[in-house]
């Protein structure tokens, strides 16, 4: 990209202003290069010769349509299978069987992927307590959440490409809950029938979800400033059950953020549990 070409710091304040307004996530000054990399292809796409241009029309030309594009390249869409495994293995092997000994048989399981992405977490969880509960597919609930609308089709669609079930995919799951769709791979419907997918902003006010077993919020809150991280920890909490299990990310922690919680052993990693009396 040119001189001519590159986003300047007006633009980039600009966009700056934009994707906090609308989802909270800031972009720290030295993310320029990133901005201009997730916007090219928007600006590609109208036959503009970069992102400066792409930038200086929105401004000039205000739509709500494209700015919610702006927002949703800019929403970190990575994600694989499996990804850093202790939160996974966890949960058959600590939360469910702590869930299962205080409750009811049979009782109903019900599991929130927020910020789902194209839908590997919900997914990877869905196999895990297909393979490991007698009648999964009518005992657990996932709810898929995530800003981007198309990341949301995504997850109902549960088509993955080659390249994408290489990111992690045991082979013998792939087998086990896959079938072949010409270049793609589709989820099993018994697993679709356990996930539904939807749009949400977590920086906005949520609407009635839950209670939740198990919430995975992973990988989210690096991307909020203080204040943000503990408004949505505070609403995460109020969406789950009081002996609820919430799995962050290896970089992220609720403790100096929100005093609610208590951190415990979970596995070979750790989990946050809502603090009693709090």
């Amino acid at each position: 990209m040119t001189a001519a070409t590159a986003l300047g710091p007006a633009g980039f304040d600009w966009v700056c202003q934009l994707v906090r307004r609308e989802s909270a996530i800031v972009l720290a000054p030295g993310k320029e290069y990133l901005v201009e990399a997730r916007l090219l292809p928007l600006a590609r796409q109208l036959g503009l010769s970069g992102v400066a241009e792409f930038v200086d029309r929105v401004r000039s030309r205000p739509d709500p349509a494209v700015n919610r594009k702006i927002v949703e390249a800019l929403t970190t869409n990575e994600t694989s299978w499996f990804r850093d495994g202790d939160p996974f293995t966890a949960l058959t092997s600590t939360v469910v069987p702590a869930l299962q000994a205080a409750r009811r048989p049979g009782e109903e399981l019900r599991i929130w992927s927020a910020a789902c992405s194209s839908g590997q977490e919900a997914y990877t969880v869905a196999m895990l307590l297909a393979d490991s509960l007698p009648n999964a597919t009518s005992r657990v609930k996932i709810t898929a959440t995530d800003l981007s609308r198309d990341m949301v089709a995504r997850t109902r669609a549960g088509r993955f490409s080659q390249l994408e079930v290489n990111r992690g995919l045991p082979a013998s799951m792939l087998v086990r809950h896959f079938t072949r769709s010409g270049a793609e791979w589709e989820v099993a419907p018994a697993l679709r029938q356990m996930v539904t997918a939807s749009e949400l902003n977590l920086a906005a006010p949520l609407p009635r979800l839950g209670p939740f077993d198990v919430v995975y919020l992973r990988n989210v809150l690096i991307y909020f400033d203080p204040p943000t991280k503990r408004t949505v920890l505070q609403k995460v909490r109020q969406l789950m059950r009081p002996d609820g299990w919430l799995f962050l990310g290896a970089a992220e922690t609720t403790l100096g953020v929100d005093d609610t919680w208590e951190r415990v052993p979970c596995g070979r990693g750790s989990a946050y549990r809502p603090m009693r009396g709090k």
